[in-house]
């Protein structure tokens, strides 16, 4: 069983230490830390277990094997690699860290520490994103041709003011992207494989006193040749579900708030429409999904969450990569980095590769 820390006692670090009690005999928490000592004594009191003024106080304990790294973006990779260097295995949050140059520091500190990193891109243990990934991996919906990735979100000037670090982009990194999008952009190109051009524009558009975009759209050509869009906003008021669509030359499939909400492919043999079916044909109900509808108290869903921690467990005690590693990540940063650089510029931008500034 192994032994965690939290370090960050805000409302993701709950999120960690709710769903750490959840993997009984595989996992417990030992110690959180946090800036703010009223949420870190709240939560270790929450969890019966101690709590630490600072990072270093937590990582100086031998008894502790692994750390959920759950502080402000912009500080993942200092965090990281204290305590991959304290010989802890480390977990972090998404992102991976706001620019890639600090990305490759934590992933530089794992390769050396011989430590386990992982970050937390909890969709991609979604049953219909699997099922997608799936799917299109197995070639059931043909050659992928295009896809279109919303997240339609609302965030309010009052979130924005809670901490001093939202809306920032030396800890933020970004806005509706990076901190909103960012899963469903994960899932774009963990479906759709590796994207290769980004032409995007973002804008801040009902939102005052922060760094980044409340607004953003985009145009994604991948290695195969597929044309994706992309919209990420908090800026959409009330706030409607994320979706993914996805579309090739034998069959269609549609992500909804975690759910498979369309899905149709051409069996070898079936005849073809020459002109479509217009929305008819979805298979969907046919298909075996079964969901878990459980909710974190902050109204997350849980599931996924801990099916990522008890999977990072189990690398760590298997001495494998975990299904989220540090690498697969560092593509999903670049990618958000890319859009961010052609808004900035104006220009077509290809996401960086390993080692790329």
């Amino acid at each position: 069983m192994l032994r965690f820390g939290v370090i960050g006692a805000g409302v993701i670090g709950g999120v960690h230490a709710r769903t750490l009690a959840r993997l009984p005999g595989r996992a417990t928490l030992v110690a959180v830390a946090g800036a703010g000592p009223d949420r870190a004594r709240a939560l270790a009191a929450e969890h019966g277990c101690a709590w630490y003024g600072s990072a270093r106080e937590l990582l100086a304990r031998p008894d502790i094997d692994a750390v959920c790294v759950c502080v402000p973006s912009g500080l993942h990779a200092e965090i990281g690699a204290a305590a991959l260097r304290a010989g802890k295995h480390v977990l972090v949050e998404k992102p991976l860290e706001v620019s890639l140059e600090a990305a490759d520091r934590l992933l530089a500190a794992a390769r050396s520490s011989g430590r386990t990193l992982g970050v937390v891109l909890q969709h991609r243990f979604d049953p219909a994103a699997r099922f997608l990934h799936d799917s299109v991996r197995a070639g059931a919906l043909g050659t992928p041709t295009s896809a279109h990735a919303e997240v339609p979100w609302w965030r309010s000037q009052g979130y924005y003011d809670s901490g001093q670090w939202r809306g920032t982009a030396r800890l933020d990194g970004g806005g509706a992207v990076m901190n909103q999008g960012v899963h469903t952009l994960d899932l774009l190109q963990w479906v759709m494989g590796e994207a290769v051009e980004v032409s995007a524009h973002t804008a801040l558009l009902a939102h005052r006193g922060i760094d980044v975009e409340d607004t953003a759209a985009a145009v994604i050509r991948f290695a195969g040749g597929a044309l994706a869009t992309v919209l990420a906003t908090t800026a959409a008021y009330p706030g409607r579900t994320a979706r993914l669509a996805v579309h090739g030359d034998r069959g269609s499939a549609v992500l909804d708030d975690d759910r498979l909400a369309w899905y149709h492919a051409r069996a070898a043999g079936d005849a073809e429409d020459p002109y479509g079916a217009y929305g008819a044909g979805d298979q969907s109900a046919d298909l075996p999904m079964v969901y878990d509808d459980e909710r974190d108290p902050t109204g997350l869903p849980g599931a996924s969450h801990r099916a990522q921690l008890a999977d990072f467990c189990e690398a760590v005690e298997e001495g494998r990569p975990p299904a989220v590693s540090g690498e697969d990540a560092r593509r999903s940063l670049a990618l958000t980095l890319a859009l961010y650089a052609s808004a900035r510029t104006g220009r077509t931008v290809r996401p960086a590769g390993p080692g790329a500034p």
